[in-house]
């Protein structure tokens, strides 16, 4: 498990806003067919790096998620859109909502509902 201290910085808090991010794309998840958006967010404040995964369904209402999760810079260079999943399922916290969970964010741990 990937142990990553909480600093008491905005970032870490489930009501981010997404203006306190520089974000760029890293890709597309195929797997499965599941088609999660992949991006890289750093925090403007604390400068730390995240992997943000969206998925949905545009089928059903309701089905959007994401997930967040803090990522090491030596770790950084490792993570791609195929790996994302587990990368964030192996971290001590992350942060995670959407449609799907009807709420603007909260913390959790272990497997994703993907």
């Amino acid at each position: 498990m990937n142990k990553i201290p909480k600093i008491g910085c905005a970032c870490e808090k489930p009501d981010f806003n997404y203006t306190e991010f520089r974000s760029s794309e890293l890709g597309i998840d195929h797997t499965n067919g599941r088609y999660g958006e992949v991006s890289i967010q750093q925090c403007k404040l604390c400068q730390r790096i995240w992997i943000h995964y969206f998925v949905e369904n545009e089928s059903f209402s309701k089905s959007g998620r994401w997930y967040k999760g803090i990522v090491s810079k030596k770790d950084r260079s490792q993570i791609t859109p195929e790996n994302a999943v587990e990368y964030l399922e192996s971290l001590e916290w992350y942060v995670y909502g959407g449609s799907f969970f009807d709420s603007t964010g909260t913390f959790g741990q272990g497997k994703l509902n993907v």
